[in-house]
């Protein structure tokens, strides 16, 4: 098997570490209003998966991308690391959209239920999260990933474990 077409994909992206101290000010729902609006630039893995923007409400995260070719697998389905990508995006940054300054959190597991393939012609996918339980110290989220037809794709929850940064 001969490959005729080469392909090449270039993106850049901020230093994610370059307002550390004024995001440690800033609550999650803040944090994130300030990325929708431009003021704050996206984590670099929104541009390595080229996610193409994020709707936040606290509680709850939306991010959107376009399903591509250069997140296939071999078989020609977008590699499920990118939509359990997706899934842990939607549903931990849920629960940062709840958290007060100083406060972080890190996901401990992501189970993750594979629905329907996801391809090229699954066009705008969506991916909503959602806090279900949030305590001191651990919350859980659920996340759901739709295709452009407002199909279930796939289902994830998520634990994350709740600290405060200055301790980390």
């Amino acid at each position: 098997m001969t490959q005729t077409q080469t392909r090449s994909r270039t993106f850049d992206w901020a230093d994610p570490l370059a307002n550390g101290p004024e995001l440690l000010r800033l609550s999650g729902i803040e944090l994130f209003r300030m990325m929708i609006a431009g003021e704050l630039p996206p984590p670099p893995i929104m541009k390595l998966v080229d996610m193409e923007r994020m709707e936040a409400v606290e509680g709850s995260v939306t991010v959107y991308m376009r399903a591509q070719e250069f997140h296939y697998n071999p078989l020609g389905g977008v590699h499920g690391g990118v939509i359990a990508t997706l899934l842990d995006t939607a549903a931990a940054c849920s629960v940062h959209s709840t958290l007060p300054p100083g406060v972080g959190y890190t996901s401990l597991d992501l189970t993750t239920k594979f629905l329907r393939p996801v391809t090229v012609a699954s066009g705008l996918l969506r991916c909503t999260g959602s806090v279900l339980s949030k305590g001191r110290r651990t919350a859980l989220a659920q996340a759901q990933l739709f295709d452009e037809q407002d199909r279930l794709l796939a289902h994830a929850t998520s634990s994350c474990m709740i600290f405060d940064l200055g301790a980390a």
